[in-house]
C-alpha cells in the first residue's frame, strides 16, 4: 500500500481478502506490531478519504456519459 499508493479496495484485490479485513488489519492490528510503519499507512488512509468524493463523482461521470 505504501509503495504503491493504492486504496483499500485496491490493497484487497491484490490480495484477495475483503476491503473490511484490510481495514481492519492496517487500523488496528498495525499499530500493535509496526508504530512506523503504520503512521506511513494512517497518511495514505487520511489522504484516500479526503479524495473519495472526487473519485465517486468521476465514477458517476464515467456512469453517465459511457466513458
Amino acid at each position: 500500500m505504501i509503495e504503491n499508493r493504492v486504496t483499500v479496495r485496491a490493497a484487497a484485490k491484490k490480495f484477495g481478502v475483503s476491503k473490511s479485513t484490510v481495514h481492519k488489519d492496517l487500523a488496528e492490528r498495525l499499530p500493535l506490531c509496526n508504530r512506523a510503519l503504520w503512521m506511513q499507512v494512517k497518511e495514505i488512509l487520511e489522504e484516500n478519504k479526503a479524495q473519495r468524493h472526487i473519485r465517486g463523482g468521476m465514477a458517476t461521470r464515467r456512469k453517465y456519459r459511457g466513458a
